[in-house]
């Protein structure tokens, strides 16, 4: 069958919901309280068929996602005049919300701060400043290039996940 990343995801989706309401049935079904003197009330539960159930939703949807993870490294996607694979994309936008993160701290420091002393410590008599390290235009800059980075890669990867099919054994 041919299907997208996108449509494969949603697949997934599905199938852990549906194994998900099997389990909550089986949990509550397994077992069942009464007492001596009364007729049980034994709810319906069949373990075999519902480990059965389990079993094929599992089988089906690591199929799926091998079949995914297959096409993330075999795809080659252009962004910002490279190839690269949905794994790379993946990994290089991680490394870059990292960094983004650490300069989104340091563009919001201000060239000069008063430092305060604590509650318990004593006051000083002479005011101490605290002073960035480094050119806060130029962290504005990289911020900036950064984010255009990340923003390029998760276009160029929505448009590869609506659009391009790979073959899936479902």
């Amino acid at each position: 069958m041919k299907i997208t990343s996108a449509y494969a995801n949603k697949m997934i989706k599905a199938l852990e919901d549906e194994k998900s309401y099997i389990l909550g049935k089986e949990e509550s079904s397994i077992l069942y309280t009464a007492a001596v003197d009364e007729t049980p009330v034994i709810p319906e539960y069949d373990y075999e068929e519902t480990s059965a159930a389990v079993a094929a939703i599992d089988e089906k949807i690591c199929r799926i996602k091998h079949a995914l993870n297959r096409s993330n490294i075999a795809a080659r996607i252009p962004v910002n005049g490279q190839e690269m694979s949905v794994d790379m994309i993946l990994i290089r936008m991680s490394q870059l919300n990292k960094r983004k993160s650490i300069l989104n701290n340091m563009r919001r420091e201000l060239p000069k701060t008063r430092v305060e002393s604590g509650r318990y410590l004593p006051k000083k008599s002479v005011p101490e400043y605290q002073y960035t390290n480094y050119d806060i235009d130029k962290v504005k800059e990289d911020y900036e290039k950064i984010s255009e980075e990340i923003m390029q890669m998760q276009m160029a990867l929505d448009r590869y996940n609506q659009t391009e099919m790979f073959e899936a054994d479902i």
